[in-house]
């Protein structure tokens, strides 16, 4: 296992983390779509990832309504001390008007809810999961502020945020003193290469960890699927179209990823994964799975070095066109260049 820096603290994480979404919620849809995986599977997966050095588990509150988080804690066990456990906040998790959102009242709650899911007296890595556009940021950052000094959470991250949301975070925590972000959690694959827009480039600037979920856009760049569908009917791709992904430009991908799959003898999950761990800026890859196979494979990826020919030709399949003022600004000196095809679709 490889691993990396922490945005700017002084802890590593393993380039491949554990994603345990797959958890619970057996006859629960969406989470039986998801997974629906019982404590003992949980079990098996939870200890082939730590077993391969993974130290960095997710997971949040709101996966199969809770279950998920009891599960991870019940399997983690003694292990608890070889990992960092995060968890996430802000979906709804009861029918009361304040179960939800990022408001000191909620963040506390929840914080206590999730620690006693999760049978720990402390999480590792405590994220809000959104902006909430109806809690100002300092009343959310106070809270999670008081949070780090009580011991119960380590450090603080964000996920799904806008460059300009974590910015204004940022700027609201230099400004007060309070506990700043010190990572984002972000969808990116070569399905989905949006980030690379502002929210990458931001947080290379500022120094924080990039943590990526759905890595292979939900299964869709699995290996599983090609333009006449799936072999595998109880695939999560084939019950859930999620996130989004263009399809025309996806199954061009699919071909790509075949094609640099077969050149290293190596499955088109390995080779999607691959090349989201060697983007700049790119911390560590969140990684799910149903079977240990998978999980395995996926393990695989941070022993894939893919060639400047793969990167290429990756890079101009999954190209997104130039957004303003990109294309009129070139590629600024405070923006981090990705790869030729996307500086000169710039110019």
């Amino acid at each position: 296992m490889q691993y990396e820096q922490l945005g700017t603290t002084g802890v590593f994480v393993s380039r491949i983390a554990l994603g345990t979404m797959t958890f619970g919620g057996a006859g629960t849809p969406p989470w039986s779509v998801v997974g629906g995986l019982d404590e003992k599977a949980a079990d098996e997966i939870v200890g082939l990832a730590l077993d391969a050095g993974v130290n960095l588990v997710d997971t949040a509150d709101m996966y199969a309504a809770g279950e998920c988080e009891e599960i991870t804690g019940r399997v983690l066990g003694a292990r608890r001390r070889d990992v960092l456990l995060a968890t996430k906040l802000y979906a709804r998790m009861g029918t009361g008007p304040n179960d939800i959102g990022l408001s000191r009242l909620w963040v506390t709650r929840a914080l206590e809810d999730s620690l006693r899911r999760l049978r720990t007296d402390h999480i590792d890595l405590y994220q809000i999961h959104s902006f909430d556009p109806l809690t100002p940021v300092e009343e959310t950052l106070a809270a999670l502020d008081d949070a780090v000094r009580q011991g119960k959470v380590r450090y603080v991250g964000a996920s799904n945020l806008a460059a300009w949301q974590m910015m204004k975070c940022l700027g609201v925590s230099r400004q007060h003193g309070l506990e700043r972000f010190v990572s984002q959690q972000v969808y990116y694959s070569l399905a989905g290469r949006d980030i690379e827009r502002e929210i990458l480039p931001m947080a290379v600037d500022q120094k924080l960890a990039t943590l990526v979920w759905s890595p292979l856009a939900g299964g869709f760049l699995s290996g599983k699927f090609d333009r006449g569908g799936s072999s595998d009917g109880t695939a999560r791709r084939a019950l859930a179209d999620f996130p989004p992904v263009d399809p025309e430009r996806g199954w061009d991908i699919v071909d790509a990823l075949r094609v640099v799959a077969a050149r290293h003898g190596v499955s088109v999950a390995r080779v999607a994964l691959a090349w989201v761990l060697a983007r700049p800026g790119v911390t560590s890859v969140i990684a799910g799975a149903k079977r240990p196979d998978q999980l395995s494979d996926n393990l695989a990826a941070v022993d894939l070095v893919l060639t400047e020919e793969d990167l290429t030709e990756l890079a101009a399949v999954s190209a997104l066109p130039a957004p303003y003022p990109d294309w009129i600004q070139g590629a600024p000196a405070d923006r981090l260049p990705l790869d030729a095809g996307a500086e000169a679709g710039a110019a």
